[in-house]
């Protein structure tokens, strides 16, 4: 019985509040805007963007480069879309574990990323998106990740394998 009690104790304090079961009814929902981000960036598709977030969504991304200071840089959600023109070369990102948390109308989604292009690995990080639920539908408010192009093989080996 106390062993019980501390494992929940334990589970509790490591569990995000407001956890969610992946795969679950409501883990799908909040997952569905994040999941149409990345189909429109493979299909380089600027438009695709748009319905999935706040128009008054905040994006902002944190460049590290190994031996340097991180540059942060805030930009719009048309500055955003703007690097999606069409191109050859085949967009990916995967996020293959995101957690995911809800309380009433207000989610985040977080985890770990690899960014290939045509295949090959061009660099990884991790995407933190903040989610308002607006009239029953999930919208992403903010978007801020970290892209760093060293200690990405592991992940992306993991992704693969899956």
């Amino acid at each position: 019985m106390i062993i019980a009690a501390a494992l929940a104790l334990t589970l509790q304090a490591t569990t995000p509040s407001g956890a969610v079961i992946p795969g679950s009814a409501e883990h799908q929902a909040v997952l569905a805007p994040v999941n149409a981000v990345f189909d429109a960036l493979a299909a380089r598709n600027a438009a695709g963007l748009d319905a999935h977030f706040d128009p008054d969504a905040r994006l902002t991304v944190v460049h590290e480069q190994a031996g340097s200071e991180s540059r942060v840089t805030h930009i719009t959600l048309q500055q955003f879309a703007g690097g999606l023109e069409p191109g050859p070369e085949a967009l990916e990102e995967v996020m293959p574990n995101p957690t995911v948390a809800i309380d009433g109308d207000v989610a985040m989604v977080w985890g770990q990323y690899v960014f290939r292009i045509d295949g090959r690995l061009s660099h990884c990080g991790v995407d933190h998106f903040n989610l308002v639920r607006q009239g029953g539908v999930w919208k992403i408010t903010s978007l801020t990740w970290n892209q760093r192009t060293t200690g990405c093989e592991a992940l992306d080996a993991a992704t693969r394998a899956r």
